[in-house]
């Protein structure tokens, strides 16, 4: 399939601009086969097209969710290997989506621990004289009562 004469073609600076990315993390991606190979000039300076900063985009999603670049990498490489590998491409994109649930699962306990605390804080400040409010038996109780409530 030929590419339109009139598509887009960003240098190195505008991706870099559009995205956040570093012009280093460009090559570096590309280096290490995370990036889909991208077209050069005449001159030999990269043109990025609308595609590559759908990738790129898509690519910060995964990285947002903690996949690990070599997870990257290989689903990256199973992209290009073709359609026979789409079953292997989906089970690493559904075993990272587990990961992703139980992190929210942690960090929605986490957050519910920390909403318990400021309320009691805000609730009633502590007198100068009694025992810290956020004793260690206290803590312990409350935040084993806050997190059994967060538990779907």
């Amino acid at each position: 399939m030929s590419q339109s004469l009139t598509q887009t073609r960003y240098t190195i600076s505008e991706v870099e601009a559009r995205t956040g990315l570093t012009q280093h993390t460009l090559r570096w991606y590309e280096r290490i086969g995370l990036m889909p190979h991208v077209d050069r000039s005449h001159s030999g300076q990269r043109r990025f097209s609308d595609k590559d900063l759908d990738w790129l985009a898509f690519v910060g999603k995964l990285r947002a969710t903690g996949m690990s670049v070599a997870d990257m990498v290989r689903y990256a490489g199973l992209v290009r290997e073709g359609g026979h590998t789409v079953d292997e491409r989906r089970e690493l994109l559904e075993r990272t989506r587990r990961e992703v649930r139980t992190r929210i699962t942690e960090l929605t306990d986490a957050l519910a621990v920390l909403d318990y605390k400021i309320d009691l804080y805000a609730a009633k400040p502590a007198p100068h004289h009694a025992a810290p409010a956020d004793s260690a038996s206290t803590t312990a109780t409350s935040v084993n009562a806050v997190a059994g409530k967060v538990r779907p």
